[in-house]
């Protein structure tokens, strides 16, 4: 998997499969030092924390990059309202109206649920 966004700087790909080779090489210590079970279970759950933040990143890069997206949106509409206006259309807040109902009909950001919970 290659970064699918481009203000993800660390290098996903490239973490997961350094993260699969520490694993291979925690095998064979394993096998090699079978009494340093609690070590070689410590290692194995820093390795699995990685595994998750790695997860984290991707999410949070895709509910960044879908923010950034309505923030443009939302500021394209609110221009082309200005606009209409100042050439006098009949309804200019139609764009507005529609971007919110866009928005509305979106499937529900991470944003949302934590200002829904508070």
């Amino acid at each position: 998997m290659t970064n699918a966004s481009p203000y993800i700087y660390v290098r996903l790909q490239e973490v997961n499969t350094r993260n699969e080779y520490a694993r291979r090489i925690l095998t064979g210590f394993r096998s090699a030092m079978p009494t340093l079970t609690d070590v070689w279970r410590y290692l194995e759950d820093v390795l699995s924390d990685a595994l998750m933040l790695a997860t984290e990143i991707t999410r949070l890069a895709d509910e960044l990059e879908k923010a950034r997206l309505e923030r443009a949106n939302a500021l394209a509409a609110m221009r082309a309202t200005v606009a209409a206006h100042a050439e006098r259309e009949p309804d200019p807040l139609w764009y507005l109206r529609d971007e919110l109902d866009a928005l509305s009909d979106a499937p529900e950001t991470l944003a949302d649920a934590s200002r829904r919970r508070a």
